[in-house]
């Protein structure tokens, strides 16, 4: 049984790595990450070169050299996405960054006795396409499934670097890395809670950066979970230079005819990224040590929590830079912490924190980023457009990983999806939940209706539902 990518071959020449997330279609807690590498060339016709006259084209493969393994090494979890490819007598092998066992990229051996599971890969001429083939891979388990997401691993395998990208990035504007007022964190959750407790956002940004790379490289080996936690996650994370006021505080930002409107609107989505950047650490501070029926939390949720929490640092930048081509910068407006206190509502359980932050909050994001970008768009500021278009397909993916881990967490205690969420939703969340709803991009993320209609929290305190409302 095979899987289409449902994505074409020009998807993959832009980097040479990509993270592929499959969901089945039948389970749908049922998700499974893989590495798709592509080591040869882009450029050069020979490198187009389709047979046109065969339905399956595996020699257009080999001459690609696409390799698809498990995303994580077979042995304690490091993340394959930053794997060294060496050409050895055998052939080509992935080299785990943390230990240094070798996989061949075609059969998953090790010479250490592991093996790392592979999966066929397909370049296929689907509907008489001959000019951009369909890439289809091999399921994971039996029956259909789907993919629900398709990202370069890091801009580190760009190919070639896309120097726009970068500034885009703010790369080239970032502040040196401040030094350390203390040994560095020798854990990921050590990092997690000394990022939560830094109020500037720029050494919170580069503190992400330098902890989420630690830790895919193999630099930060341990997750942290048998080790005391010299300060436990603060009930609230400090800010620096910013004036918070309660909610109802904060003046309108209007519709983005103008530029005072539209630095406004960035301007309170700055505020959200920084909070999503505190959030995603609190996930892993906060709930990091936790076992569910007696298990600990796999290596994969701490890979899909640092790569939202490394997302957010790249929103917050991308937001902070464009400001300031506007003329204004962060701090210029009052914000607000009304996010944060749902976090607080769902301290201290790990399935209502996935529901109402990245189930509820999140996914109500995906319902109004598209007006907003179309209010940009309308005002002629394609500047922001861009910027707010890489916001939104980044956020699909993060309502995608509070999906897959609420569903894990389902599936293990014999819940049914649904029928709790909703009830978190009651307990939880103050107010109906409203639409309209963008069906497409939720469902892309695994959240169907059935979900979210005809719902309405009962928590007794207000709580707003997003910021980019006017």
């Amino acid at each position: 049984m095979s899987v289409s990518a449902a994505k074409t071959f020009t998807c993959l020449v832009s980097h040479t790595r990509f993270l592929c997330t499959l969901r089945s279609r039948s389970r749908a807690y049922d998700y499974h990450s893989i590495v798709v590498f592509r080591l040869s060339s882009t450029t050069g016709e020979e490198s187009r070169d389709i047979d046109s006259d065969s339905n399956s084209t595996p020699l257009s493969i080999d001459s690609m050299q696409i390799y698809a393994m498990e995303s994580t090494c077979p042995h304690l979890g490091a993340d394959m996405g930053h794997a060294d490819i060496e050409d050895t007598d055998v052939g080509l092998v992935a080299v785990c960054p943390w230990h240094r066992y070798d996989f061949d990229l075609r059969t998953g051996h090790s010479e250490t006795g592991l093996r790392a599971c592979t999966f066929e890969i397909q370049m296929r001429n689907d509907e008489g396409n001959t000019s951009d083939p369909v890439i289809w891979v091999e399921a994971p388990g039996e029956g259909d499934w789907e993919v629900v997401e398709l990202r370069p691993v890091s801009e580190e395998f760009a190919d070639p670097p896309n120097l726009s990208q970068l500034s885009l990035e703010d790369r080239s504007s970032a502040k040196p890395q401040e030094e350390l007022d203390q040994p560095a964190p020798t854990t990921l959750l050590e990092w997690a809670v000394l990022i939560l407790n830094t109020p500037q956002p720029q050494l919170k940004v580069d503190r992400t950066r330098q902890a989420v790379a630690a830790f895919r490289t193999g630099k930060l080996k341990s997750v942290g979970r048998n080790k005391p936690l010299a300060r436990p996650p603060p009930d609230m994370p400090p800010r620096d230079q910013l004036n918070v006021v309660q909610p109802g505080k904060v003046a309108k930002r209007g519709k983005a005819g103008s530029v005072k409107s539209r630095i406004a609107i960035l301007h309170a989505l700055a505020n959200i990224e920084q909070w999503a950047i505190d959030l995603a650490w609190d996930m892993i501070a906060r709930f990091g040590k936790e076992k569910v029926n007696g298990e600990p939390l796999p290596h994969q949720f701490f890979l899909d929590w640092t790569k939202v929490a490394e997302d957010e640092s790249k929103h917050f930048s991308l937001l902070r830079k464009r400001l300031e081509e506007l003329g204004s910068f962060y701090g210029s407006h009052t914000v607000h912490a009304g996010l944060w206190e749902s976090a607080q509502q769902t301290s201290q359980s790990l399935s209502s924190r996935l529901c109402i932050i990245h189930l509820v909050h999140e996914a109500r994001g995906l319902d109004v980023n598209p007006a907003t970008i179309a209010k940009f768009r309308n005002a002629g500021d394609l500047d922001s457009v861009k910027v707010l278009e890489i916001i939104h397909h980044d956020e699909i993916t993060h309502v995608t990983a509070g999906h897959r881990w609420f569903s894990y967490l389902c599936e293990k205690t014999e819940q049914h999806p649904v029928a709790t969420f909703r009830q978190e939703v009651r307990n939880h969340f103050s107010g109906a939940l409203k639409g309209p709803f963008n069906e497409e991009d939720r469902r892309k993320a695994g959240m169907t209706p059935d979900f979210y209609e005809d719902l309405r929290g009962e928590l007794g305190q207000p709580t707003q539902m997003n910021d980019q409302t006017d």
